[in-house]
């Protein structure tokens, strides 16, 4: 059954039909279309349309439905239904014969479709906050567990200054806080209904919008019927959100594959997350981590093939627009698993505390804090700068450390150096110098793991 076929004497071609019918995706809006049935059962009641047992017939047969779809108990694999909305309404048709015919008086599968799919959305909303909660909740307790473990800090890939690998977990926790305030600010954007819109002109009917939005916890009503029958701002942001939550996520993921690798053995994962080489039994790879990182693409792909739809729309509905729900569903299932897993990997670090802090002491990042020291005993910046970089020329033509070299051969670079350089270059100095609000050291990183607790207290 389709909902238009009034003016049509033969039927859609095979082909047509398969290009045309989004029943096989848009059956996951089943829930949310039966809720916007029921509220609009309500809506054209009080506006005289129904009587009050026919309303009550409806409602009663649509929750009986709406049971069987949270049950999943749904037959959609052998309906011929086009979509969604004329499955529903077949299936009350069925059930109630000429009542369910009037269900759909005053309505277009234009602001039905956009109200399933905001409904769809701020249901999945919720979802994925928790998800980001709960990698927050994981990344935090890392924290925690392990604020004395002090590794390197890198640019460029190259070891630079040493900071704890607490103060590393909580710039992820940092990149997700604003990942979840982007969804409540997209939220409080998208949570306004377009039913009652009509297919793009409003209804003639007079339907009380404002109580209908109340009716479906929407907090107020699109205003104009163009707008509200053609917008997907909402899928677009939903998409943008979740590409920069997997772009962090995929950021993370490449901090932990390298520090998991043999190169650096800072940390050891779970065996659980982790699968084996079918050639080599030695081999424990980080597919989980590579899986997430991998899967941003396919996110991103997404948003920029909507994007790339739109933009080219006139006012109002175009069918162009049913191409907005593969992507997000799909975009939305991935990022959704991404931070399940990514919850997954976090619990089962375990940090080579001893292997970490080595690291740190390697590579010259010292460096910086002997520049200050010059800068100290009053030496131009610039100048301690360059005697600095003569320094650590010659520790590496000795393969030593800077701290190894004798207080003689510093001072060959500058007399100003004292015994009490050796204290400046030690690894918990170098960290704990840097105490300024967001620094790495022990008394910042500490201020910064009490407010991410008090953040998780308060959601």
């Amino acid at each position: 059954m389709s909902l238009w076929g009034g003016r049509f004497q033969a039927g859609s071609s095979a082909m047509f039909r398969t290009v045309n019918d989004s029943l096989p995706f848009d059956q996951v809006l089943a829930v949310q279309d039966i809720t916007g049935s029921i509220a609009w059962s309500r809506a054209i009641a009080k506006a005289g349309v129904l009587s009050t047992d026919e309303q009550q017939q409806l409602e009663s047969a649509l929750n009986e439905l709406l049971e069987k779809a949270k049950a999943g108990e749904l037959d959609f694999a052998s309906s011929p239904e086009e979509d969604i909305h004329s499955f529903v309404e077949a299936a009350l048709i069925e059930k109630l014969g000429d009542v369910a015919r009037k269900l759909h008086t005053g309505r277009s599968r234009n602001d039905q479709v956009a109200t399933d799919l905001r409904l769809w959305c701020r249901d999945h909303v919720e979802m994925l906050r928790q998800d980001l909660v709960a990698v927050l909740t994981s990344l935090v307790k890392a924290a925690d567990a392990n604020l004395d473990v002090i590794m390197p800090g890198y640019t460029h890939l190259q070891r630079a200054q040493p900071v704890r690998f607490a103060h590393w977990a909580l710039a992820y926790v940092e990149m997700l806080k604003r990942d979840l305030s982007r969804l409540d600010d997209a939220t409080a954007r998208f949570n306004k209904s377009p039913l009652g819109s009509g297919a793009l002109a409003g209804t003639t009917y007079p339907i009380d919008r404002a109580a209908l939005a109340t009716d479906l916890g929407f907090s107020d009503i699109c205003y104009n019927s163009l707008d509200a029958v053609s917008d997907r701002d909402h899928v677009l942001e939903l998409l943008f959100i979740a590409s920069t939550s997997m772009m962090h996520l995929s950021r993370m993921a490449e901090d932990l594959i390298f520090f998991n690798s043999g190169e650096a053995g800072f940390i050891q994962l779970g065996d659980q997350v982790t699968s084996g080489s079918s050639l080599m039994p030695q081999k424990k790879n980080p597919d989980a981590l590579e899986l997430m990182r991998g899967k941003c693409g396919r996110v991103f792909g997404a948003l920029q093939g909507l994007l790339v739809t739109m933009k080219g729309l006139p006012l109002a509905y175009n069918k162009d627009m049913q191409e907005d729900k593969e992507g997000l569903f799909d975009a939305m299932e991935q990022w959704h698993i991404c931070l399940c897993i990514a919850c997954e990997v976090i619990d089962s670090i375990q940090l080579d505390k001893a292997r970490c802090e080595k690291a740190a002491r390697e590579g010259y990042a010292n460096a910086t804090e002997l520049a200050d020291y010059l800068v100290g005993k009053g030496i131009p910046f610039r100048t301690a700068h360059d005697i600095t970089g003569q320094v650590v020329l010659a520790a590496i033509a000795q393969k030593k450390a800077i701290e190894e070299l004798s207080l003689v051969e510093l001072k060959t670079f500058a007399t100003e150096i004292e015994e009490d350089v050796y204290a400046v270059l030690q690894l918990e100095y170098l960290v704990d110098k840097r105490n300024i609000a967001g620094g790495t050291g022990i008394n910042p990183v500490s201020d910064a793991l009490a407010n991410a607790k008090q953040m998780l207290a308060d959601l």
